[in-house]
């Protein structure tokens, strides 16, 4: 296997403080950097369909919802850890490029509903496969038992934090 930039930050920790155990900045360095590449590459092709990151996130939630594709703020708030505030700014430019609808609730008259348009369905729909195309092409560089594993290693690590 090659060195890449992230073993030569950790030999020279390693040279520059030989009392230190700096291992864990190869996994967490490489870990930061396929997650800045990655996000980098997700934001070119959610950005030639005309989305923002954030507003993928919103599509995304309520089409991961299932049919009607309907939530409350509320709930899209919790689920992507948002601010109302930035939920709202979210919502307000969706509904203005008529990618979802805001309507009342019918059980509740002082809350909102959030829907998917049509356009906004079929939008996240091709979103989602073509983001799926770069994320298939650097998994191919791992055998498929890897990549199993790779996940699991990654959420117990993800417990952790969480």
């Amino acid at each position: 296997m090659t060195e890449d930039p992230v073993d030569r930050i950790v030999l020279q920790w390693r040279r520059e403080r030989p009392d230190l155990d700096p291992s864990p900045m190869g996994v967490f360095g490489r870990i930061y950097r396929i997650a800045r590449l990655m996000g980098d590459r997700m934001e070119e092709v959610y950005g030639a369909r005309g989305l923002g990151r954030g507003e993928f996130d919103v599509l995304a939630t309520l089409r991961r919802a299932g049919e009607p594709y309907t939530l409350s703020p509320k709930a899209m708030t919790a689920t992507l850890m948002l601010t109302s505030g930035g939920m709202t700014g979210r919502l307000d430019r969706l509904e203005r490029a008529a990618l979802i609808v805001r309507a009342p609730d019918p059980d509740d008259r002082r809350a909102l509903r959030v829907s998917l348009t049509a356009q906004g369905l079929q939008l996240i729909d091709e979103a989602v496969a073509a983001g799926l195309g770069p994320q298939h092409e650097v998994l191919a560089a791992l055998p498929e038992e890897d990549r199993e594993r790779l996940g699991d290693l990654l959420r117990t690590l993800l417990g952790e934090l969480e």
